[in-house]
């Protein structure tokens, strides 16, 4: 009798691991990820500054969305590029909003601190989850409409002649 038992409570319970196994994947399947044409979704943020940053229609302006997290070493690589394409494009119309996923708000502090970016930083932990970003540091260009222009699924050197050049035939 307690092996008849034993038998049903397997059962149910491969059962129900393979109805978490088809949700899994049907969930992975229909995921989001944003890239080059796409609109980029609706969103409105505060800075740390204060201001408020929305999508679509940034004032006519093209919003350089980097989503990031001080325990990621490439991040912490490209903030140095970052932080000069922002101040060189600022009187240009380019507003850079940087987007930390770090939970911790005394990590993120700590790096605000050490590092001192010239551009706007926020901390979200739900943000990056609408546009399919999982892996750090990766970075949209959205233009007025709110359209993605171009996605960098890396780190990124902000001084690359080439992709300054892009931004300039974007102005």
């Amino acid at each position: 009798m307690p092996s008849a038992k034993l038998d049903r409570l397997l059962r149910a319970g491969i059962g129900i691991l393979t109805i978490v196994l088809v949700y899994v994947i049907y969930a992975a399947i229909h995921e989001r990820v944003v890239i080059a044409g796409d609109s980029a979704p609706d969103f409105t943020i505060t800075a740390d500054n204060g201001q408020t940053v929305s999508v679509p229609g940034f004032k006519g302006k093209l919003l350089v969305l980097n989503f990031w997290a001080s325990w990621c070493a490439p991040c912490v690589q490209e903030e140095p590029s970052l932080s000069q394409f922002a101040q060189q494009f600022a009187d240009k119309g380019v507003v850079v909003l940087a987007v930390s996923v770090d939970r911790e708000q005394r990590a993120y502090s700590a790096f605000l601190q050490k590092y001192r970016p010239q551009f706007l930083t926020a901390r979200d932990n739900k943000l990056h989850e609408n546009f399919g970003t999982f892996m750090y540091p990766e970075t949209y260009f959205i233009d007025a409409n709110g359209k993605v222009l171009k996605k960098i699924a890396e780190a990124a050197d902000f001084s690359d002649p080439q992709l300054v050049q892009y931004v300039n035939s974007l102005l």
